[in-house]
């Protein structure tokens, strides 16, 4: 079959401005929570697209690890190339994707490290190998498979059982300037809903043709 063949019919749910909550937070709260209960892999998992100060993008995927009235959280090394993109332009798209639930959000903002007690406190909550794995990993950077393996070993030597959260790694706070709401419909006809932030009165929210 050729790619240009596949189709699929998005029909198990309707978006209108009637049904969203006023706060896009609390609307993407709300979608979140029905993609954890759902069944798609890694609900959290979102794309990070970011630009260096040549405005040239690059994107991958990343865990979101929390969600507050302030924005989405997400962790990484600061030395890495999303880090230094995230230096010289600190303004980034997040994009999920929940096939199950037919649906898609896309959220913009700006982006800024997190208080350092904040990456303190999610760095000793993750399993141990992964926090020696902060510390072992030059991440972007060229690096042979047998080097890496020696660095981690290296550093769980060294470290022990309680590695100290390592000042190159840590949190950033996406502030959403700009949302909106994918649901699949039938025949391509789809609700997109963006909620836009108005320094005066909040966010506006308006209908965007599919």
């Amino acid at each position: 079959m050729s790619i240009a063949d596949l189709r699929t019919s998005y029909d198990k749910h309707t978006l209108l401005e009637s049904d969203v909550a006023s706060d896009p937070l609390t609307q993407f709260s709300a979608w979140l929570a029905e993609a954890l209960a759902g069944e798609d892999h890694e609900p959290n998992a979102m794309t990070l697209a970011t630009a260096d100060d040549q405005g040239r993008p690059s994107a991958r995927i990343v865990l979101l690890k929390g969600v507050d009235p302030q924005g989405l959280v997400f962790f990484t090394n600061y030395q890495s190339r999303k880090g230094g993109e995230l230096t010289d332009n600190p303004h980034a798209s997040l994009l999920f994707f929940w096939p199950t639930l037919e649906r898609q959000v896309r959220i913009e903002g700006r982006v800024e490290r997190i208080q350092a007690s904040e990456s303190d406190a999610y760095f000793h909550s993750r399993p141990l190998g992964s926090r020696i794995g902060a510390w072992a990993s030059p991440q972007s950077q060229a690096i042979s498979r047998d080097a890496l393996e020696a660095r981690w070993l290296q550093f769980a030597a060294e470290l022990g059982d309680t590695p100290q959260r390592p000042s190159h790694w840590g949190g950033y706070r996406l502030r959403p300037e700009r949302l909106e709401f994918w649901q699949g419909r039938p025949s391509r006809m789809h609700d997109r809903i963006v909620y836009e932030r108005d320094a005066e009165n909040g966010w506006r929210l308006v209908r965007l043709a599919p």
